[in-house]
This record gives structure tokens, sequence and C-alpha cells, in this order.
């Protein structure tokens, strides 16, 4: 399925307007706001044209607008402060086997009365180097 530039702007258009309209802002206020007219902002939430990266980082910075969400329709997860040792273990472990997972899970959470089991998603039927169906054979 493709999808052409233009739906592409009216997809953001819309989820532009939604933001303003989280926020309480009308139209006018936003544009003055940004110091450009009624009719600009008018054309970002009609998807005839986008805002350019400044201004949807003002909006951020200002109104706390998501732009993720703005541009690709999903929202900004809140992980609140995250550090770059904390992003690289995302990293790290996405690209792990599932065994390593596992068993990077049972060690984060050993002694933790949290949670009381371990799900692990991920491909193939081997936790920690055993088949899971093995004893069921």
């Amino acid at each position: 399925m493709s999808t052409s530039k233009e739906e592409f702007l009216f997809l953001i258009g819309g989820r532009l307007r939604e933001e303003r309209e989280t926020i309480g802002k009308s139209q006018s206020a936003i544009a003055e706001e940004l110091g450009t007219t009624t009719r600009t902002w008018g054309k970002y939430e009609r998807g005839e044209t986008a805002p350019d990266g400044a201004t949807l980082a003002f909006l951020n910075a200002k109104y706390g607008m998501d732009t993720l969400y703005i541009l690709t329709g999903k929202r900004t997860p809140d992980l609140g402060d995250i550090s770059n040792d904390e992003l690289e273990l995302i990293k790290i472990y996405r690209a792990a086997p599932l065994a390593v997972k596992a068993a990077a899970l049972a060690a984060l959470t050993a002694g933790s009365s949290a949670t009381g089991s371990i799900n692990v998603t991920g491909s193939g039927q081997r936790v920690a180097g055993r088949d899971y169906h093995e004893e069921k054979k």
C-alpha cells in the first residue's frame, strides 16, 4: 500500500488540529504565537502545507505538543528522563536472542517482588538453551 505525500500532509494537518484543540487554543492564537497568519496555520491543518521543524519544536517546547504523533500518528512513550545507558540496554535487548532476553529479565527481577513471573516474547521455542516443549514429548 502506497501513501502519497498529499495523504501524509492531510494526516499531519488533522493531528496538528487535534493537538491544538487539546491545548484549547484557537487557530488565530496559535498563529499569533508563531508570528504567522491564521491563513498559514489553516493551510497546515488542511494539509495544504506542513510546518517546518522549528515550528514543531516550538509547539513542543511551549505547549507540549507531541511532534512524533503529529508526524507519524504514534504517541511518544512517556519514559521520563532516560539515560544513554538505558537506551543502549534497550538496543542490545531488542537484538538479543530469546534465551538472552529471558536471562536478562530474570537477572533484573531477581529478588524483586514487583513481578511473580517473567514473560518473554520472541521467535523460536528455546529458552536458556532448552526447547520449551522438550518435556512434553
